[in-house]
């Protein structure tokens, strides 16, 4: 969904110290603030409490896996807010091809090798049922790690979070963000990045 109108305005500059100081760390240089981090910054303890929560970090799974799971939670949660920036700064930086960038929000999943099919599965059946079938979490252990397992399941779950944020309360979507493929304006969205926004967009 796009929203023209948020119920909560986000925050306009100047900012409150602990959150400027944030913002800094969080954004890459050049890029303005998320219209998401202004909206949770009009409370500030809550604000600080998700980005020191974020997965965003070098983890156990790589920056490729990492960005499956997310993009395929924020479609499953119908964030297209979400999704736009995180395969605005991170799609083509992991390689994704645009096949692959539909296929995350329920397009041709044999885009992906089926190792990576393993984890839209694993985002399918967290949203669907709030469980993991045995059969899928064998066929999971066969390829993660236990520690990685874990970071999967949390990863989903946070983006749960975030999709519910910037669903409820409608933040409009960035400008440069990608849109999801069926949508009117989804001509290249694979490729909806702006070089501004993709640049040094390490997090």
């Amino acid at each position: 969904m796009r929203y023209r109108n948020p119920r909560i305005a986000p925050l306009e500059p100047p900012y409150p110290e602990p959150v400027q100081a944030a913002l800094d760390r969080i954004m890459p240089t050049g890029v303005p603030p998320l219209a998401l981090f202004r909206t949770l910054a009009r409370n500030e303890r809550v604000f600080q409490r998700v980005m020191a929560g974020g997965l965003l970090d070098r983890g156990s799974i790589t920056l490729r896996e990492r960005e499956i799971v997310i993009d395929r939670t924020c479609a499953r949660c119908g964030s297209e807010y979400e999704w736009g920036v995180h395969v605005a700064f991170f799609a083509e930086r992991v390689g994704f091809s645009p096949e692959q960038v539909a296929a995350t929000a329920g397009g041709d999943a044999t885009a992906f090798p089926e190792r990576e099919r393993l984890l839209l599965r694993l985002v399918d059946e967290l949203h669907d049922r709030a469980q993991v079938s045995d059969e899928l979490w064998a066929a999971l252990r066969a390829h993660f790690a236990e520690e990685q397992l874990i970071e999967l399941v949390a990863l989903a779950g946070f983006y749960h979070l975030i999709s519910f944020v910037t669903n409820a309360l409608r933040i409009p979507l960035e400008s440069y963000g990608a849109r999801f493929p069926h949508s009117p304006a989804a001509a290249g969205a694979g490729g909806g990045r702006s070089s501004r926004a993709s640049r040094g967009a390490g997090r």
